[in-house]
């Protein structure tokens, strides 16, 4: 089935929905990250955990994360455009994951971890759908819900 690019379009099983703008993936992602931080300093031994928790499976949610809620983008499936399950949303949350738990080592952590993300950013801008490496490992597809 796959799915042809149609200048800013994506058509897949006939509906067709438009690619997400990068800069709103960014903003999105910089708020799921804001979040991340907010459970981080809950003063609890286990807020590293929970952060870790909601990384991995915020885009699961019925409506996406928080960030993808605000910004008005949504996470399908490429095969059929319907919505990603907790499955999905943890494979393509695994490379941001490691850059989460990589920052917590001593010294070179914070490099590991911006290097993966910013592997993960050229990916994505490099990428004709936009697709980092968490979305073809999960073989997902970021797209504008419409609502904002």
């Amino acid at each position: 089935m796959g799915f042809m690019l149609i200048d800013q379009e994506e058509k897949t099983c006939g509906v067709v929905s438009q690619k997400a703008n990068l800069l709103n993936r960014f903003i999105a992602k910089f708020i799921d990250f804001l979040v991340v931080a907010l459970l981080y300093e809950i003063p609890l031994k286990i807020s590293f955990l929970m952060g870790l928790v909601y990384l991995f499976i915020a885009d699961g949610f019925v409506n996406g994360s928080i960030g993808k809620r605000l910004i008005g983008l949504r996470i399908v499936m490429i095969k059929d455009n319907a919505s990603i399950s907790f499955r999905e949303s943890i494979l393509r949350n695994i490379p941001l994951g490691i850059a989460y738990l990589s920052y917590a080592i001593p010294f070179v952590g914070g490099i590991i971890a911006a290097g993966i993300v910013a592997l993960e950013s050229l990916l994505m801008i490099g990428n004709p759908q936009g697709r980092r490496l968490g979305d073809e490992v999960a073989k997902t597809f970021v797209l504008n819900s419409g609502k904002a």
